[in-house]
């Protein structure tokens, strides 16, 4: 079992910056793939980033490539998604995801055993 709880969402302008955070506890954290998906009012959720067990390899949605950056800190049980340049249409709940998948599951939110609360993003223009 994993407990995942997401912070450091809130309101921000377009063109600037914030740093999602993702604690994990209980066992085996360094055995998951960490995950951040979005859920915008009205539409299904969509995967944004993806991180592998040693930090390595990742994995971005394309309208989040090179603004987005996600890293995880196994030794404090940690996912951060770094989020540059944000655009309205960033706007949307993220949360936190984690199980033992293979890459080519990533994407899928299906796959995901266990989920965070999720917090709130929003990019005014």
């Amino acid at each position: 079992q994993v407990q995942l709880v997401e912070s450091g969402g809130g309101l921000v302008q377009a063109g600037g910056s914030l740093r999602l955070s993702c604690a994990a506890s209980g066992r085996s954290f360094t055995q998951y793939t960490m995950g951040w998906f979005r859920q915008a009012p009205g539409k299904e959720r969509e995967f944004v980033a993806a991180i592998g067990w040693s930090a390595a390899p990742t994995e971005y949605a394309d309208s989040v490539k090179g603004r987005f950056t996600i890293t995880r800190d196994n030794s404090k049980n940690m996912v951060y998604l770094q989020m540059n340049s944000l655009k309205p249409e960033d706007t949307a709940v993220y949360y936190c995801a984690a199980d033992r998948l293979y890459v080519v599951y990533w994407t899928t939110s299906g796959t995901y055993a266990y989920w965070g609360q999720g917090t709130q993003v929003t990019v005014s223009s």
